[in-house]
């Protein structure tokens, strides 16, 4: 809720006063730093600093630099100040009264500035100018909210053009960004599925303005509940949403969809590939935004090798760093491609680095950024499909390359302090290791079954996490360690503490949140490793040098 001051005197950002004042942000930044009065910050961060609409306005006309304030700004403006945040449900219901004529869902500020902005625009224009501001609000806040332009402009251009009566099909398309730009033909049949029911919304309105009356939103968690299983299209466009432990890897250990293998919990991306892939009709293709890890780590090796044996993967394109909204990781995007019966085996995957290049420079690659490398070449013991690795030495951009893994590496480092459980010291209360019950008794009982050979609750009673944490007791692990010295999970010997269901959850998630740290930290040993050979290798063919004083720059 909006409070009074808020409403009367908005806060704007830099980019808003370059709009405003119709210059670059280059002109805007520079004038905060030539001219003492430039109003000061009224909010946001260093980073991100907002200034008073107000005093901007009143310094620009001291200044003979004022522009009228657009219609555009005005709404936009409107809309923070009632929605704040939730600005998706903002666009939503400048969409849905552009749609349908009804304002209930906006405010008496904001409704009249909607109908004033189509004086001039197109319906569909005034939405696509806010669709472009909620894009760079995101990056600037580091938000994965929503694709960005450069990602969405890189995945028009290598998808290509749709013939009419094809199918384009999103399985997390956010806000319907993906879907606009591959989806324009009139002819192009639009279907999507996003978790969030307010950004679906916002992406089926976005498609009946556009003129796509056939396009069909749904909502839901496409891995878990997907809306389209039957759909096979002709164009799968997807940047997932950031990938976490907890992708559904328990629930969908025996989904048909990991025809390819089934990705570990640490491998998120490649679940969503997979179910790209799923969904995409023989001949069809599938363009598919990742980070750069998803191309080496180990555990992935054995679905990238099936990638490129069957012959599925067609090109895998290093994008700049700075695409992406919320990062300057440098983004892959994996082109694949459902063979025909009468197909023939293709002999290479051609591989693409772009890393050198400005996030808003020339797509098109030139020679010295392509190489075909045949199958046989990349099917070695890491199936290692960075780019880079292929393209030829002196065209590597060794610096870039370096930075974008320390970068990621420290993204890494601060997701491992969230994971570790902040335990504490027992002060008395019953002990864990009192009363308990063999793994046995539980089967006979019925209360636990196998899943992937794990052992499964099937009671409330029982939580599945407490009870897989406890078989790794030391106690247990003694129990199932032969005289061989090898593992084994021995029912007649493993036990349980006998626990209520609460404090078990309490363990469970404890244990839960163990296993994810173990994850996270075996994937930040690989890219330590990556990141140590790079630098090891820019340092003695020259490419690199030690820095110069203590900035490690």
């Amino acid at each position: 809720m909006r409070d009074d001051a808020g409403a009367a005197d908005p806060l704007i950002t830099g980019a808003e006063i370059a709009r405003i004042a119709g210059v670059t942000r280059a002109a805007v930044s520079n004038w905060r730093r030539r001219h003492k009065d430039f109003p000061t910050p009224a909010g946001g961060g260093s980073g991100a600093p907002l200034f008073s609409l107000a005093d901007v306005r009143e310094w620009l006309a001291n200044q003979r630099k004022s522009h009228d304030v657009s219609d555009e700004v005005r709404l936009w403006q409107a809309l923070r100040a009632s929605f704040g945040d939730d600005m998706i449900s903002g666009l939503s219901s400048v969409a849905a009264f552009l749609s349908t004529g009804n304002p209930s869902g906006l405010d008496d500020a904001a409704a009249p500035v909607v109908t004033s902005s189509t004086r001039n625009a197109t319906p569909t224009d005034v939405v696509d100018g806010l669709v472009e501001r909620f894009q760079d609000s995101a990056r600037r806040s580091g938000s994965d909210q929503v694709s960005s332009a450069r990602i969405a402009r890189a995945v028009a251009y290598f998808a290509g053009p749709l013939a009419d009566g094809a199918t384009v099909f999103d399985p997390a398309c956010g806000i319907g960004v993906l879907l606009m730009v591959v989806g324009d033909g009139g002819g192009v049949v639009v279907r999507g599925q996003e978790i969030d029911p307010a950004a679906a919304r916002f992406a089926g309105l976005r498609a009946e303005l556009s003129g796509r009356a056939d396009a069909v939103i749904q909502a839901g968690d496409s891995l878990r509940a997907d809306a389209w299983p039957s759909l096979r299209a002709e164009l799968v466009v997807c940047e997932p949403p950031a990938a976490g432990p907890d992708w559904g890897r328990g629930e969908l250990l025996l989904d048909a969809r990991w025809e390819l293998g089934t990705p570990s919990k640490a491998e998120g991306e490649l679940a969503w590939l997979q179910h790209c892939y799923a969904h995409t009709a023989p001949g069809g293709r599938t363009v598919i935004a990742t980070p750069a890890s998803v191309a080496y780590r180990k555990a992935g090796r054995r679905i990238r090798a099936e990638l490129v044996r069957r012959g599925i993967l067609a090109q895998v394109i290093a994008l700049p760093g700075g695409v992406a909204s919320s990062h300057s990781v440098p983004v892959l995007l994996w082109i694949l491609r459902r063979p025909r019966p009468d197909d023939a085996a293709p002999s290479h995957v051609r591989l693409v680095d772009l890393t050198g290049n400005e996030p808003d420079g020339p797509l098109e690659p030139t020679d010295d950024q392509v190489a075909d490398v045949p199958l046989i070449d990349l099917l070695d013991d890491t199936v290692d499909l960075t780019p880079g690795q292929y393209i030829h030495r002196s065209t590597r951009d060794f610096r870039a390359e370096y930075r974008s893994l320390r970068e990621e590496i420290e993204q890494q480092v601060h997701a491992l302090g969230a994971l570790l459980p902040a335990l504490r010291e027992r002060t008395g209360e019953g002990s864990p290791d009192t009363a308990t019950v063999s793994l046995a008794e539980l089967f006979r009982a019925g209360l636990v079954d196998t899943d992937a050979g794990a052992p499964r609750s099937r009671s409330p009673q029982l939580d599945t996490d407490y009870l897989r944490g406890f078989l790794q007791s030391a106690s247990n692990l003694r129990r199932s360690t032969s005289s061989s010295g090898t593992h084994r999970v021995d029912a007649r010997a493993a036990r349980i503490p006998q626990m209520a269901v609460a404090d078990q959850r309490r363990y469970g998630a404890a244990f839960r949140s163990l296993q994810e740290f173990e994850e996270r930290v075996t994937s930040l040993a690989e890219l330590g490793k990556r990141a140590a050979a790079l630098a090891r290798e820019g340092l003695t063919n020259g490419a690199l040098v030690p820095p110069a004083d203590d900035s490690g720059e």
